[in-house]
Formats: C-alpha cells, structure tokens, sequence
C-alpha cells in the first residue's frame, strides 16, 4: 500500500481562486502545488507523488478541457476534478467522458470539493499501487527460464500437463517440474491465479 503524502495539483488562472483552494486545502493537512497556467504545471518539477488536479475549465489560451487532453497524451494519469463558474451539462458530460472524476460549478460546497479530492487520491493510489504490482510481476516473470515460460503460456491456458508435455515435445513429469518452478517463481498459489497473472501482464492466452 501507497503510504506517501499526496499532493494536489490546482491550476487556475485567478490567484484568489487558487489561494483560496491553497487555504482550504491546507487546513485540513493536504499538500498544494499551485499553478496559474497548464504550461506552468507541464514545465514545474512534481514530486512522484499520488495525488489529483483541481482544474479552472476556462482558462486563457488552453481551456481545461484541452489541457485535459494534454496530461493524457503527456502520460500524466493524474485524476482531474473541474471547477468552474460557468459550467453547463455538455461541458460536464464532455468532462466526464473524457476521464475527470468530478465537475463542480462554483460556487460549490466546501465538502464536495474535499470529497472528490479524496475520492481523486484513493483512485490515484490504486493506480499506483497496480503499477507497482505489475512491475513486480514482471520482475519474477523475467526469472523464468525460456522453457518456463512455454510452460506458463500453455498451463494458463487450462491445458493439462499430458497436452503440454505433447505440445512442447516433452515428458509428463518435465511439464510438471516446470509448472512447479512457474508456480513458485511466479508465487502463486493455483492456475487460476497464474492466469490472473498472465492477463494483468498483458500476455496473450491462445485457448
């Protein structure tokens, strides 16, 4: 589990909007990094961090909504809560379809906004948290020899070992030597899993 201090990310051009969320925010202990501009958050330094942004969608130059698409296409997966003053119900819906957890017209409720800040950072550390698993994951599926990993590949598909062994040109009990050492490198305790294994590692299943 993620334990380090969140950061939220608020960009807005107006400075007593911005100092205002900065205020807020604080008093109740969050971590804020402001911003007046989209460029100014792209080019800033930002700790590896979970964490959110608090977004103006009208802002000068780049709108929110463009700037919504700018973090996607950057890689930045950072979750996006809107706020603006002049909000409609196609802005918010073009907003929520494009990936932002929250659109809140101002003025908007203390609560909320620390609610979908909340909501932001628990689903930006499950984010997280997945990476770390799959890198993880990886880094026992590269200990697997080239043979274990014809094996896996096979046994994940439901196979059992006396078509594995056919299919690989080799015994049964090889088959089942190599599925014990997947099973353990891999540490897993059941083919179901191995399987689970294999889907979150992006590994095709031939059936």
């Amino acid at each position: 589990m993620s334990v380090e201090q969140p950061v939220i990310f608020v960009v807005d051009d107006d400075a007593s909007a911005r100092e205002g969320i900065e205020d807020l925010l604080q008093s109740v202990g969050l971590r804020v990094m402001t911003f007046k501009s989209p460029q100014e958050f792209l080019e800033g330094a930002r700790p590896d961090a979970p964490g959110c942004i608090v977004l103006d969608v009208r802002l000068p130059g780049t709108s929110g909504l463009e700037f919504q698409k700018m973090l996607i296409d950057a890689g930045i997966h950072l979750p996006v809560i809107f706020v603006t003053g002049h909000g409609d119900i196609p802005m918010s819906v073009m907003a929520m379809k494009s990936g932002a957890i929250e659109f809140l017209t101002k003025p908007f409720r203390e609560q909320s906004l620390l609610d979908a800040i909340n909501a932001g950072i628990e689903k930006d550390r499950q984010r997280r948290d997945g990476l770390k698993l799959v890198m993880e994951l990886q880094q026992r599926f590269q200990r697997l020899t080239p043979r274990e990993r014809e094996v896996f590949a096979l046994i994940v598909t439901g196979r059992p070992n006396k078509q594995v062994a056919a299919e690989l040109g080799l015994s049964e009990m090889t088959v089942k030597v190599h599925r014990s050492q997947v099973t353990k490198k891999m540490r897993a305790t059941s083919i179901v899993e191995l399987a689970r294994i294999a889907d979150r590692l992006g590994l095709s299943v031939d059936k």
